[in-house]
C-alpha cells in the first residue's frame, strides 16, 4: 500500500492538497481565507492534471533532430489545459477579491455570517 502512494506521490500530494482547500473552504467564516482555500484546490487539480499528463523518460512536444515519432513525446493537452486554468483562475481570484473589498467597504467585516446577518438587516 504505501509502496502505491510512493509511486503515485504527485496524486496523493495532489488530493491531500484539495481535501486541505474544501476544508478551508467549508469550515472558515472569514471571505479572505475562503479565497485562499479555493486557490489551494484550484492549485490541487493543476497538480494532479500536470501529473496525469506527463510520461516519464518522454519529452516536450518539440521536434528536435527530425524526431518526429509520437512515442517519444508527452501529451501537450494537460499541459494547455493547466496553463488555461491558470489564467482564469487568477482572474476569477482577482474578481473576488475585488467583491471582497466592496463587501468590507460597505459591512466592515470579512465574516461571511456577520455579512448575512447585515444584510438581512438592511433588507428589512
Amino acid at each position: 500500500m504505501l509502496q502505491m502512494l510512493y509511486e503515485n506521490l504527485e496524486q496523493t500530494v495532489a488530493v491531500i492538497l484539495f481535501g486541505i482547500g474544501f476544508g478551508i473552504l467549508l469550515l472558515q467564516r472569514n471571505l479572505i481565507r475562503k479565497i485562499i482555500g479555493l486557490n489551494i484546490m484550484d492549485t490541487a487539480v493543476y497538480l494532479f492534471l500536470a501529473s496525469m499528463g506527463y510520461i516519464h523518460g518522454r519529452k516536450a512536444p518539440i521536434v528536435v533532430d527530425g524526431v518526429t515519432d509520437t512515442a517519444r513525446y508527452i501529451n501537450p493537452i494537460p499541459a494547455g489545459l493547466v496553463l488555461t486554468g491558470i489564467v482564469v483562475s487568477v482572474s476569477f481570484t482577482a474578481i473576488m477579491l475585488a467583491l471582497t473589498i466592496r463587501l468590507y467597504r460597505r459591512y466592515r467585516t470579512l465574516d461571511i455570517d456577520q455579512i448575512a446577518l447585515l444584510a438581512k438587516a438592511e433588507g428589512d
